[in-house]
């Protein structure tokens, strides 16, 4: 399993290192054939883990350290790697200055809103499926913004006096300084961009709500110096982000069972109340993954629990086991141990099948057991597209369960 990980994911003279959601993917496909399900559900449990891709191939001895300057002939000529945006807001700040005989209007940094794997700039790379790179739009710091695309995009000169006061020491008097606060809710971006003479705002409507939006600082005819990136820890008002394009739903007028829809736009960002389980219960519910989903995980999961209030992440939360419609499974809590069993049927043609039921929409079925849980195989379920969301167990009977 580590020798398949270490092949897959170095750079060999014939292709470059393949990208780790792709490792990931070729490893639940070769689970019970290529892989021994034991040590490959390990390896999928340490890719999760690495977020920031730590156990990538690099060369011995290197430190990635952070941009803090930028020498910009034109657009893509250089720029930073991405800075995600989310709901916790983000702040940078920056200095420009034009290049020798360039006029200062003719000269300006400018952030570019996009989305891609390795949260880099891949410009002319769009069909590149291997890094999905996707541009929202540009934004000239002069206020000038170019939708790429979104939705819609608006600018906004709000009532405020810009916080920018005169240049500290050591900063040249030629050239402008700039904060950029940046913040995310679901399907909508929030910029606010102040210099030293005004404030203005650009709001971005998103296309989707699964994609991640990062900002990259690039410009033309200038020279960018002082990058400064901080990150709040707290998550920013919704409602502090105007709203100028519907909201984008696609449980808005479906019809409901006995627990409300629920649209999953990232990792667990939403689950339903909880169900208590009982012997003999059988769950029945509608999923279809989103037009965004791509990797054979881009599905539901079943999370086995007990909290006092019967929420997810509730007081007391204890998880015992996270179930992926996709078969796979890890145990969340240290005093549980659990079996799980996944089946093959002949009606299982390949992943790829799989993933395009799950855009069509799938029809499941899960039988409960209070003291012995059973899972059948994801991969039973049929591709027969109902709008159909029914659930017959209601309510909650004691203050904790599982």
């Amino acid at each position: 399993m580590a020798d398949a990980y270490d092949a897959m994911t170095s750079n060999r003279s014939y292709r470059n290192a393949i990208p780790q959601h792709i490792v990931r993917e070729e490893i639940v496909k070769g689970i019970g054939a290529q892989f021994d399900p034991q040590f490959a559900k390990v390896m999928l449990h340490l890719i999760d883990l690495d977020s920031e891709y730590r156990m990538q191939e690099m060369a011995s001895g290197t430190k990635r350290e952070p941009v803090t300057s930028l020498r910009c002939e034109s657009i893509y000529h250089d720029c930073t790697e991405g800075i995600i945006v989310s709901k916790q807001p983000t702040r940078i700040s920056l200095c420009s200055q034009p290049d020798d005989g360039v006029p200062e209007d003719e000269s300006r940094p400018t952030l570019l809103v996009f989305d891609s794997l390795d949260g880099k700039v891949h410009p002319g790379e769009e069909s590149n499926k291997d890094l999905l790179y996707f541009e929202y739009a540009r934004l000239r710091l002069d206020g000038q913004v170019r939708e790429c695309n979104v939705r819609k995009s608006e600018v906004r000169l709000p009532s405020q006096e810009t916080a920018l006061g005169h240049p500290d020491f050591g900063e040249p008097e030629r050239g402008q300084r700039y904060t950029v606060e940046a913040v995310r809710n679901t399907d909508h971006v929030l910029l606010r961009v102040s210099d030293e003479e005004r404030v203005y705002e650009v709001i971005l409507a998103l296309p989707d709500t699964s994609r991640f939006v990062y900002l990259a600082i690039t410009g033309e005819h200038c020279e960018v110096h002082n990058i400064r990136v901080e990150t709040d820890a707290k998550e920013a008002d919704p409602a502090s982000i105007p709203r100028i394009a519907e909201e984008i739903s696609y449980i808005r007028d479906c019809p409901q069972g006995d627990v409300p829809n629920i649209q999953v736009d990232s990792w667990r960002t939403a689950a339903t109340a909880g169900i208590p389980v009982r012997d003999g219960m059988t769950l029945t519910f509608h999923t279809m993954s989103l037009p965004t989903a791509r990797l054979v995980w881009h599905c539901p999961f079943i999370s086995v629990f007990s909290s006092a209030d019967g929420q997810v992440n509730g007081e007391d939360f204890r998880e015992y086991m996270l179930l992926r419609l996709d078969g796979e499974s890890w145990e969340s809590d240290e005093y549980v141990q659990n079996k799980v069993q996944v089946e093959q049927l002949e009606s299982f043609v390949g992943w790829n099948v799989w993933k395009e039921k799950n855009k069509q929409g799938l029809d499941c079925r899960k039988p409960g057991h209070r003291h012995q849980q059973r899972h059948g195989d994801s991969r039973q379920c049929e591709g027969r597209v109902h709008r159909h969301h029914r659930r017959p167990v209601r309510g909650h009977e004691h203050p904790r369960f599982p």
